[in-house]
């Protein structure tokens, strides 16, 4: 049993990865300071309660806990927010970031799995995209991630770090079961906006551009399952906890799904037909973004076990049923 500081633990993503990570027998220990997480998701490990960019905080979380290995989920996520306040995630994230990187140097803690995007690549070139595509953001919250990976391949060459870079394309669903789902403030992303329409929290849901270079004109994604993200995660840990080479792979389908055509399997799986409208696109948006995850296949022996009927169905149960009775 491995001991994983898990930074933004108690985040839709982190706190997915710790349900994963104690399932394989390891000890998460989650690392928050609650900003855009949530207190309830702690349920398989304890929380330090702390902020990334607290040097001092960070540097009593590792001799008290001394993990084995870091997950670094911890960081600001939307990419409209960060057209508009650049400032806010840099410092976060990437300040967070190299303060985390010091205090593993100090604690010798010297393997790291990072929360990384694809928005690190940018605009296509080809679709689907590998590992080799030039890394071009169109945003702040894809440079700032792109900054991380360089920063810990210096910190690789230079002290030894071992990492992991998981490049997201769309996170989506829940463990609804397991009491834990996505849950932002505000919420940007397309599936949890659909339904709650559905559900009457909101009105109406918005198609931002309808006239890009995609087969029906709006926005082409590929939605992997967070339990499947967090299977992949445990997988890259365990590879490097027994000494394997750092390596950055694409965690995708293979997949891409419009807006409209995620909006008719959200009309299949509900069996409710989502109200819709189109809008001027948005900055930094990408017109197109699907993985070519060969190289996660291969490497960590991974591959996404749930197709997008089963997100929006884990999504649906979460939203409609239980998200509620988590947060009361």
């Amino acid at each position: 049993m491995a001991t994983i500081l898990i930074t933004g633990g108690t985040g839709y993503i982190g706190a997915h990865c710790c349900l994963a990570l104690a399932a394989a027998g390891h000890q998460p220990v989650v690392y928050d300071n609650l900003s855009n997480g949530h207190a309830q998701f702690v349920k398989w490990g304890p929380l330090v309660e702390g902020d990334i960019r607290d040097a001092a905080r960070m540097k009593a979380a590792f001799a008290e806990h001394r993990p084995d290995l870091v997950l670094h989920c911890a960081g600001l996520i939307e990419v409209g927010e960060s057209v508009k306040d650049p400032a806010s995630f840099w410092d976060n994230n990437l300040v967070g970031s190299l303060t985390l990187l010091n205090a593993m140097r100090e604690a010798h803690c010297r393997a790291l799995v990072f929360s990384s995007t694809c928005a690190t690549y940018g605009a296509p070139l080809q679709l689907p995209m590998d590992e080799t595509h030039p890394q071009n953001p169109l945003n702040p919250y894809g440079w700032t991630k792109l900054a991380i990976e360089r920063a810990n391949q210096d910190f690789a060459r230079a002290y030894g770090l071992k990492f992991a870079h998981l490049r997201y394309f769309n996170a989506a669903g829940a463990a609804a079961r397991e009491g834990i789902g996505e849950r932002h403030s505000p919420e940007t992303h397309a599936i949890p906006l659909a339904l709650f329409t559905l559900l009457g929290r909101r009105e109406g849901f918005k198609i931002f551009g309808d006239d890009y270079d995609t087969r029906d004109g709006t926005c082409l994604r590929d939605y992997v399952h967070v339990l499947d993200l967090a299977d992949a995660h445990v997988r890259a840990a365990e590879r490097l906890l027994a000494g394997g080479e750092s390596f950055a792979a694409n965690l995708g389908t293979g997949d891409g799904v419009t807006v409209r055509e995620l909006l008719a399997a959200i009309a299949r799986v509900t069996s409710r037909e989502v109200p819709a409208s189109s809008a001027p696109r948005r900055d930094g948006d990408a017109p197109a973004l699907v993985a070519d995850n060969a190289l996660a296949r291969r490497e960590l022996g991974w591959s996404p076990t749930r197709g997008l009927d089963a997100i929006i169905a884990d999504a649906w149960e979460w939203h409609g049923e239980v998200e509620g009775r988590v947060f009361g």
